[in-house]
């Protein structure tokens, strides 16, 4: 009997949190411009039906960029790079209508030497 009991509840804790969906995707970027010459990585998380993120990746995510390349979640601009910037998109897999679309500059000048 306890056994069921303690069955029961795993199956429906598993439940309760494998039914989870994401309602929505933002970018949350770490910058606000990406480098030429580099791969610069873009953070998408997803808000969930009950409030919480999650962060997603490439397995989650379809990323497209008309001017430049994927690598995951990793946008690689060329160094030779002259548009001033791009337009990145990202798509839920599970639910294409989920679909988030951003323009990120690219930046102009060099690093500070240290």
């Amino acid at each position: 009997m306890k056994f069921f009991t303690v069955l029961s509840l795993l199956l429906a804790l598993h439940h309760e949190t494998s039914a989870q969906k994401v309602d929505s995707i933002y970018f949350h970027l770490y910058t606000d411009s990406l480098k030429k010459g580099q791969h610069n990585y873009i953070n998408v998380d997803g808000k969930l039906s009950n409030g919480h993120w999650l962060p997603l990746s490439s397995r989650e995510i379809v990323f497209t960029c008309p001017q430049a390349v994927f690598e995951g979640n990793e946008l690689v601009i060329p160094a030779h790079f002259t548009p001033e910037k791009v337009s990145v998109t990202a798509v839920l897999k599970d639910n294409p209508a989920i679909r988030i679309e951003k323009t990120i500059w690219i930046k102009k000048l060099p690093d500070p030497g240290m």
